[in-house]
């Protein structure tokens, strides 16, 4: 049905998770080898996640994947190349690509108009066609499905099984329209191919869930006051550790995961029916959410990567508001550390914005929390939600914890300095790279790739660079000052950007320093179906002192 997805990697495994139509046992031949694993099913669909091991570090091998003995991958007269599981190569520099907010509609002409050039479709077309190095990851950082915004593909589906009109209306309702959405996310045939071949990590953001997922108390009360919600906080967080966050987590990882523990104890020819289990999870995450963890780190050669849940584990209580409550603050704080060459800290929100904004979004928090009164609170409230200003800027407990911390592990405090720290974001519909300003230590970097396929219409192109880049700055520390907000720990300022095309960004280790550029599609005459991958722009994040 969907996949086969290529997910975690390293020197000697991979896990290849599959959707089939049936409770099946699904194997996974490469080379004069096979694995195998007996699907689970949730709410009726049939999953499977099949650990290959005993791989040798740095091949590129073959596979092909059947369902109860029937090859189903690669599809008969495939017009890609196999798909491979191409091992990590021992000394080998790491180079990735990353991004987020991608809708899926059309690849056509009317697709291309609306949305613009989906830019990981014309990266696949690229890998396909051309003799290019491929990355090693690929590392979405939020918002690959919108539960919220849906496409009138998607609004068919849900218009043929309920009331469109009755609420949620055009948004996701249960988990049924969720395992739709990813449908439609991942069918496409060259995303396809891409997904099979390159391995992947993924975090959530808000339109996983919702717009302004978490953005407070306030949005959370509201929101559970209503008679769809739970519905869907639990299906939304219950399709996500099936479709996003099982394949994140190691063999050794998935092995302490509650949830896989039952699938790996599972014996027998009857099906594992995980449903009531995982909607028990997804609920008691959503109420307490440090009872479980969505972040992970890995360790990539001479690269630490550390991707951070900025959602699901926030402080929404007052007086104690954080974005990463204290649990995940520790492990972030463990995670947090020299002796490697880049700290790379994926987060789909970013952690430097425009420092005008950043003032701002201080500012809007310390009103809510009553600097200016009650009335001030109640127009803080609606400000936050009203123009999303939640980020890490907007809770700024977690955001000075953190800072501390980079600052820490920059200055060589935390085992000898890395050459740099790179935060890898998404979420604000624009790119840019900004960096910190400082004279020794680590380069403190925040390099931000978003859209991959979901632009900002052109009349939002310019509001948003104005208030980001223009009125924010002075206005924005002005009020922050106003309202006592302590200073950031440290400055910074724009390196490149901003700029608002379809992306998708891409990192290297050079012998020069790390390498970072962002592509676009761009389509030829008429012809949609395939479009080129055109440079939009590029810099290299030296070494201090180079």
């Amino acid at each position: 049905m969907l996949g086969p997805l290529i997910r975690y990697v390293d020197e000697t495994s991979a896990s290849i998770w599959v959707e089939t139509r049936d409770g099946a046992r699904v194997v996974v031949r490469a080379g004069d080898r096979s694995w195998d694993a007996r699907t689970f099913t949730v709410h009726g669909h049939h999953y499977a996640l099949v650990e290959v091991a005993g791989l040798e570090p740095g091949t590129v091998t073959p596979y092909s994947v059947e369902v109860d003995a029937t090859p189903v991958w690669p599809p008969p007269g495939s017009a890609y190349p196999p798909s491979v599981i191409a091992t990590l190569k021992p000394g080998k520099p790491l180079r990735m690509a990353y991004g987020s907010c991608r809708t899926s509609v059309a690849h056509d002409e009317a697709g291309n108009s609306t949305h613009g050039v989906d830019a990981m479709r014309a990266y696949a077309l690229r890998m396909a066609e051309d003799d290019v190095a491929w990355p090693d990851l690929l590392l979405f950082l939020g918002d690959q499905v919108y539960a919220d915004e849906t496409t009138a593909e998607m609004q068919e589906f849900i218009a043929a099984r309920r009331d469109i009109e009755e609420p949620p209306g055009e948004e996701l309702k249960d988990f049924e329209e969720y395992a739709h959405l990813y449908e439609l996310a991942w069918s496409d045939e060259a995303n396809r191919w891409l997904l099979s071949t390159l391995p992947s990590a993924m975090i959530f953001d808000d339109h996983d869930i919702r717009d302004d997922w978490n953005t407070s108390l306030s949005w959370k009360q509201q929101m559970e006051a209503t008679p769809w919600w739970h519905e869907r906080i639990v299906s939304g967080l219950a399709s996500y550790w099936v479709y996003q966050h099982l394949g994140n987590l190691s063999p050794d990882e998935r092995a302490e995961d509650e949830i896989w523990q039952e699938v790996a104890a599972h014996t027998g020819d009857e099906e594992l029916d995980l449903t009531e289990r995982l909607d028990a999870l997804a609920d008691r995450v959503d109420q307490q959410p440090d009872s479980y963890r969505w972040s992970y780190a890995r360790e990539i050669g001479d690269v630490r990567l550390v991707v951070v849940d900025s959602r699901a584990a926030r402080v929404l209580a007052p007086g104690e508001r954080s974005i990463l409550d204290d649990k995940e603050l520790a492990w972030l704080d463990g995670q947090l550390r020299g002796d490697c060459r880049h700290l790379l800290v994926g987060t789909s929100l970013p952690f430097l914005l425009s420092p005008g904004l950043h003032h701002l979004e201080a500012w809007s928090e310390a009103l809510s929390s009553g600097a200016w009164g009650r009335r001030g609170a109640r127009f803080g409230e609606k400000l936050r939600q009203l123009v999303d200003l939640e980020h890490w800027a907007a809770f700024q407990k977690g955001f000075q914890a953190v800072a501390a911390m980079v600052t820490e592990v920059a200055d060589g405090r935390r085992g000898p300095a890395p050459e740099t720290v790179t935060f890898l974001s998404g979420d604000v519909h624009h790119s840019y790279v900004s960096e910190v300003e400082r004279s020794s230590g680590s380069r403190i970097v925040q390099a931000v790739c978003s859209p991959v396929r979901n632009p900002l219409p052109r009349s939002m192109r310019f509001a948003t660079a104005v208030l980001s880049y223009g009125i924010a700055g002075p206005a924005g520390a002005l009020v922050a000052r106003s309202a006592k907000v302590p200073d950031p720990p440290f400055r910074w300022s724009s390196v490149q950007g901003p700029w608002f095309d379809n992306n998708l960004a891409s990192l290297e280790e050079t012998p020069d320093g790390l390498r970072l550029w962002w592509e676009t599609g761009v389509v030829d005459g008429d012809d949609h179906a395939h479009p080129r991958l055109e440079q939009v722009a590029a810099l290299t994040i030296e070494p201090r002192g180079s």
